[in-house]
């Protein structure tokens, strides 16, 4: 059972710390927010196709850290998509606001649909 003193999720709590800081200012920043960082104008086309109505500026950057995160980890990690997602609704909870965790389950939700098709398409599946 999970709990908020799992050391997954501190890590997971630190990094979303990190980028949303570095959002703002050049920061000391871990190799997790690093390897993020140096991945962003991938993950934010992500974002972008699975949330068109919310240009990437206009998202809080607080969710926008956290939508970044999980980008990360659904498409470079072997973290289970729901997993990654579950987690990421509870960093909403913590660092979001009211609004939060619905629209980041929604846009991650997209990620994960779009990724399933493409990744069944490639393999020949119709």
């Amino acid at each position: 059972m999970k709990s908020a003193h799992d050391p997954r999720h501190k890590k997971r709590q630190q990094t979303i710390k990190e980028l949303f800081a570095s959002s703002f200012t050049e920061q000391n920043i871990g190799d997790t927010t690093r390897t993020i960082v140096g991945l962003i104008s991938q993950l934010d086309e992500e974002i972008k196709n699975s949330a068109p109505t919310w240009p990437i500026e206009k998202i809080n950057r607080i969710d926008l850290a956290i939508l970044r995160h999980a980008t990360y980890e659904m498409l470079h990690t072997e973290t289970p998509p729901k997993v990654v997602i579950d987690e990421a609704i509870e960093l909403a909870k913590e660092f979001g606001g009211e609004n939060s965790p619905s629209f980041i389950n929604g846009v991650l939700g997209n990620i994960l649909t779009r990724n399933q098709k493409e990744s069944e398409n490639e393999d020949g599946i119709e």
